[in-house]
């Protein structure tokens, strides 16, 4: 195992972007930025991407290790890992294929039926495509969820049980990306599965998520209310269950090629138990953010934790 000195490495925190998260992506790398202060790190930057003459920045910068804290499309989808792989910069969490394939719904649930991780019934539509709502309610179920194919923190998606309601969902979605999942509406108790390693990966303790009675899914307003309000760790579930949860997230991890950590999030059904939602390869970084919570559950503190992702990206690098 590489071991680093803090107050030897240069770390550039990259937050911001231009995605429709750059916000929460700012939010996520203040947090970092500050945890790896306290974990002995004196040379630390925030790098926007966005930013006129940050490339430049980059490559003269003299960066050992770059923590992305980018979210949403050019941070979560290879377009950042492709630049730092041509400027020779080591960063954190997965690589250019691994990312892409996990940002892309509908390639990431090929990827995971062919590793035998059960999926939700859904169809892939595109912009400019003929659609009759009523024949894809028959073909996903009277309940779906509308998602854009590439973006996250629930920007877009919309749940639908009508073929008005159908109708609305795919313009919202289609604002978003010009392709489109319709999934049919899983219902069980919602959970996520943190992973931490690169070779041999091991899932952290499960969070339950509750999204309250007044929100019709842990949406946007609800993900960014204080956590101790909605988040059950560990998750209420059967010890196998709970074992089977943590196998299939560690099994996506590996099946899409994850480095660092992944947070996989499942629909626990009463019938099939947990079903796969995606896998998120960027996880949200504030300190009361869900991946973060399960290291503090596991004994991992922030700062640590911030420690441990730099060392498993120069390990990664070597």
């Amino acid at each position: 195992m590489h071991t680093t000195d803090p107050a030897a490495t240069r770390v550039a925190v990259l937050a911001g972007g231009r995605s429709s998260e750059r916000e929460i992506s700012f939010s996520s790398g203040r947090a970092v930025a500050e945890a790896l202060a306290e974990a002995g790190y004196t040379q630390v930057d925030m790098v926007d991407p966005a930013a006129e003459g940050a490339i430049v920045q980059l490559a003269q910068g003299g960066y050992d290790v770059a923590f992305i804290a980018l979210h949403g499309a050019g941070g979560e989808d290879g377009a950042i890992q492709g630049a730092l792989e041509w400027l020779g910069i080591p960063y954190t969490g997965s690589g250019v294929i691994a990312s892409a394939c996990a940002a892309d719904k509908d390639v990431s649930k090929l990827i995971y039926r062919r590793a035998g991780i059960p999926t939700a019934p859904d169809l892939v539509l595109h912009r400019d495509e003929v659609v009759n709502p009523d024949e894809v309610l028959a073909a996903v179920g009277p309940e779906c969820f509308v998602k854009p194919a590439v973006n996250g923190s629930s920007y877009g998606v919309t749940p639908a049980s009508t073929p008005e309601e159908l109708a609305h969902a795919l313009e919202v979605a289609f604002t978003y990306d010009e392709k489109v999942v319709v999934e049919k509406r899983v219902r069980g108790v919602e959970i996520t599965v943190g992973v931490l390693g690169n070779d041999d990966p091991h899932a952290l303790p499960i969070v339950e998520i509750n999204p309250g009675e007044n929100a019709a899914f842990y949406d946007l307003k609800v993900k960014y209310e204080p956590f101790e309000l909605h988040h059950i760790c560990p998750a209420r579930l059967e010890p196998e269950v709970y074992a089977r949860a943590q196998q299939l997230a560690a099994k996506a991890h590996a099946a899409l090629g994850c480095r660092g950590l992944s947070r996989s999030d499942f629909i626990v059904s009463p019938e099939d138990g947990p079903v796969i939602l995606e896998t998120n390869t960027i996880p949200g970084m504030t300190a009361d953010s869900l991946f973060p919570d399960e290291g503090r559950h596991a004994g991992i503190p922030f700062p640590e934790l911030c420690h441990q992702l730099v060392e498993l990206a120069l390990v990664r690098a070597e």
